[in-house]
């Protein structure tokens, strides 16, 4: 058990740090930063390796950005099975949905209760 959360700890701090040297060495910004690991996470998936990463270090690898990457691809791949090519992009929509609607919520809330300070 001990194991499981030192596992979690390494690979989310690993990706964590990838994120934090492209901010600081490759001066990315953040929305190329966030784009570059959905995009690295949804290759990894592609090749059907990230789901062996999620059994490996569980929480360390479904709590960070690369997850939703991951997301995206499996739920177009479900669905390309069941429904062509248009379930590509419904899957796609489909598996993320209750994260997408969750953060526009959230965010929506936060905007009423809280003044930006600028």
């Amino acid at each position: 058990m001990l194991a499981m959360f030192f596992w979690a700890f390494v690979i989310g701090g690993l990706i964590c740090v990838i994120g934090q040297l492209l901010f600081d060495v490759a001066k990315l910004t953040p929305a190329h930063t966030l784009s570059l690991l959905v995009t690295v996470g949804a290759v990894i998936s592609g090749f059907g390796l990230y789901d062996r990463l999620i059994d490996f270090a569980g929480a360390g690898a479904t709590i960070p950005i690369t997850s939703f990457g991951n997301s995206l691809v499996k739920g177009a791949m479900q669905e390309a099975e069941a429904h062509g090519i248009i379930g590509v992009l419904t899957g796609m929509f489909e598996i993320t949905s209750s994260g997408i609607s969750a953060a526009i919520i959230f965010g929506v809330i936060g905007a009423i209760f809280f003044k930006p300070k600028g």
